[in-house]
């Protein structure tokens, strides 16, 4: 009762000191379990109660056969053709007959590979001309020709005034302006030092 009055920690406060100062170390008594006191049920006097009556067993519905597998619709309840002890050709067969409908025969959608990867995305065409790769795999090289004869024909047309602005041709008819490239501006851009100084 003591120990308990200290608490554990002071107890092992206690032993921690006696280990310390390698005295010996009593060794712990036995817990005592004490059995909690339960109060007492009331007497239960018996009665004359009748036996109970026991619950007629349900009758055992026969098990489906194939001749029943061909009366199923969407409707039914297929719940019986996959309880236990059901021939496993039936099951197959009413299983094969509810799957059948049309309903669960739509696509959700959901499937990833559905689609038909062979088949390239549709990039538009002035986009397609600006691309860098297009350049390399050579896929405009009878424009690139064109252009070359326009741009001979058009320094030769060219005024001899050097200082006169370059007009920029016109953008072709398929081009989309949202996809049109953006002239890179850091050039312009200050850097850091520059920035402070100004």
């Amino acid at each position: 009762m003591t120990e308990e009055a200290g608490g554990f920690l002071s107890r092992w406060a206690r032993r921690k000191e006696q280990a310390r100062s390698g005295g010996q170390i009593p060794p712990e008594p036995p817990a005592v379990a004490v059995a909690p006191v339960l109060p007492t049920p009331p007497a239960v006097v018996p009665s004359a109660v009748a036996p109970p009556i026991a619950a007629p067993e349900p009758v055992a519905e026969p098990l489906p056969t194939m001749a029943d597998v061909a009366l199923l619709s969407r409707d039914s309840d297929y719940s019986r053709f996959v309880a236990s002890g059901v021939d496993d050709s039936v099951k197959h067969a009413a299983m094969k007959k509810l799957f059948a409908d049309p309903h669960f025969n739509v696509m959700d959608g959901l499937d990833t590979y559905i689609d038909d990867y062979g088949q390239p995305d549709p990039i538009p065409m002035a986009m397609l001309r600006q691309m860098s790769q297009s350049k390399f795999l050579r896929l405009f090289d009878d424009d690139d020709e064109e252009e070359e004869e326009k741009k001979n024909n058009d320094t030769i047309a060219a005024p001899a005034n050097p200082a006169a602005p370059v007009s920029e041709p016109a953008n072709p008819s398929d081009d989309d302006p949202d996809l049109r490239l953006q002239q890179d501006d850091a050039a312009g851009r200050p850097g850091p030092d520059e920035g402070a100084r100004a």
